[in-house]
């Protein structure tokens, strides 16, 4: 881990996506967080030893689907799927299938592996997987402001972990979709072994680019400053959790927070600092890993 020092983060951005707004300073104490996301390797060691199974492993209750044809609900995860031409962007069911027999050690499916890929980030880890995780290792998820504060590596108000161009000198920083989303990918077309990419100026590897990352805030469709309202007991402004589920929903959302490898200019330029996202803390898929931070 890296310790970081206490400062003052001027959280969210003005030039992109309405969630990151409104703009506002955040007091950030002195914390830990892990230079690299947590690898297969890792997510391997804590399985061994403590027996934990995920929630993309688990058999699915029918009472929690109801109407739905019992013999459909098969333990699996949402895997990302490259389409053969242009599509509506406006329909993630294009380029995303519900996969039987997906989880964290078998990513694309039942005839897949994660033998020859121990350096990449472990995805399909819903929220409590990343928990239970950290706990096990005597850590915790980082903040959604931590995250931000620390993928920025120094740099006040720059738009990216490096600066303020989006491929320096024409060269990609990150590991991002490189060309027509979600058909034509000249980049690396999936995860990258962890610190494939420079770190910031903290030293972190990957705080944007190749997976989403877990942190312990509940999702808000805008920042919340310490002056509003609700607040919990850490200070970090929060919806409570039954008012971040999706309308119509009852499970909560989280923030997700670096972007990933399916992050595109053209579709989702989330692969900056203050980009977010909200997922269902039940739901992991192949984009989704995590960290663990821990007070200073």
């Amino acid at each position: 881990m890296a310790l970081i020092d206490a400062g003052v983060l001027r959280m969210g951005s003005g030039d992109f996506y309405p969630d990151e707004q409104p703009v506002h300073e955040r007091e950030i104490d002195a914390f830990h967080i892990d230079r690299y996301a947590v690898t297969n390797e890792q997510y391997a060691q804590f399985v061994d030893a403590t027996g934990y199974v995920t929630i993309a492993e688990r058999e699915l209750d029918p009472k929690d689907f109801p109407g739905a044809d019992p013999d459909a609900l098969v333990a699996g995860a949402m895997v990302f799927t490259p389409t053969a031409g242009r599509v509506d962007l406006a329909n993630w069911r294009n380029w995303w299938r519900w996969q039987p027999g997906a989880f964290w050690r078998k990513p694309f499916g039942p005839d897949s592996s994660v033998d020859d890929r121990p350096q990449h980030p472990v995805v399909h880890v819903a929220y409590p997987d990343a928990v239970a995780y950290a706990e096990w290792a005597g850590a915790r998820l980082p903040t959604e402001a931590e995250h931000e504060y620390a993928a920025r590596g120094g740099l006040v108000g720059a738009t990216y972990a490096w600066g303020d161009e989006t491929y320096p000198d024409g060269v990609a920083r990150a590991n991002s979709w490189l060309g027509r989303f979600p058909y034509d990918n000249q980049g690396v077309g999936g995860t990258a072994p962890v610190g494939s990419y420079p770190a910031n100026g903290y030293g972190l590897y990957d705080m944007t680019g190749n997976v989403w990352e877990w942190t312990s805030d509940f999702y808000t469709p805008r920042h919340l400053r310490l002056s509003d309202k609700p607040v919990d007991a850490g200070k970090r402004a929060n919806l409570l959790a039954a008012a971040s589920a999706e309308p119509g929903f009852a499970t909560p959302r989280r923030v997700l927070k670096g972007g990933s490898h399916l992050c595109s200019p053209d579709y989702c330029l989330r692969f900056r600092p203050a980009a977010r996202s909200p997922q269902a803390e039940d739901t992991g898929m192949s984009h989704i890993g995590f960290r663990c931070a821990r007070d200073a």
